[in-house]
């Protein structure tokens, strides 16, 4: 894992003359870098603002409270509907799609919201809900099993969520069968894409 940005750029070749340009955007605001959670994070006001990174087909911008800004441009998804309430994607495809004046008036406006102690608080607490396809597996394989008990909740559920949201037993079967391993070795399921 990455342990500064520079970093988490160079493992991103297709995309890091494109990170680097957000990134400059970034601190010409005022904001804090750091890497958190295997990614390039952004901060004021001692909290977590934005973060940025890249996957096979975009890079982009993560504002852990964009649902608070007025997004007027139509630039923000919610890529997990019903399940993510605050935080928001911007998604790039190109360095074209990068409007640096843009990035600046929501990275501003998403550090006054932070400064006025607005926020989206996650429901903490809630069990995770571990389907009855990967409960048995898990139960059956031992190494597994007590890997996935020493994960943090977050990856946990990742994992339930990952198998509860196939439609067909058999998809349920394949993603059980995909992720034994990389639960076993106490990876988190979206490990590979985190820099």
């Amino acid at each position: 894992m990455a342990k500064t940005v520079d970093d988490c750029i160079r493992q991103k070749p297709q995309w890091s003359d494109e990170l680097q340009k957000l990134r400059e955007i970034l601190l010409s605001v005022g904001l804090e870098e750091s890497v958190k959670w295997g990614m390039p994070s952004y901060g004021a006001h001692g909290q977590n603002i934005l973060g940025i990174g890249a996957f096979k087909s975009y890079f982009g911008l993560w504002f852990h409270q964009g649902a608070l800004i007025d997004d007027a441009e139509d630039v923000l998804i919610n890529a997990q509907d019903g399940k993510t309430k605050a935080m928001r994607q911007w998604r790039m495809k190109s360095a074209a799609d990068i409007k640096p004046a843009l990035i600046r008036r929501y990275a501003k406006q998403a550090i006054k919201n932070a400064a006025a102690g607005k926020e989206i608080k996650p429901a903490r607490g809630a069990p995770v809900a571990v389907p009855p396809p990967l409960k048995a597996a898990l139960a059956k394989d031992k190494k597994a099993g007590a890997a996935f008990k020493a994960l943090t909740p977050g990856k946990r559920r990742e994992y339930a969520d990952y198998v509860a949201e196939a439609k067909r037993d058999d998809t349920k079967l394949r993603r059980i069968e995909k992720i034994l391993p990389m639960i076993a070795a106490g990876a988190g399921l979206n490990d590979k894409y985190k820099c």
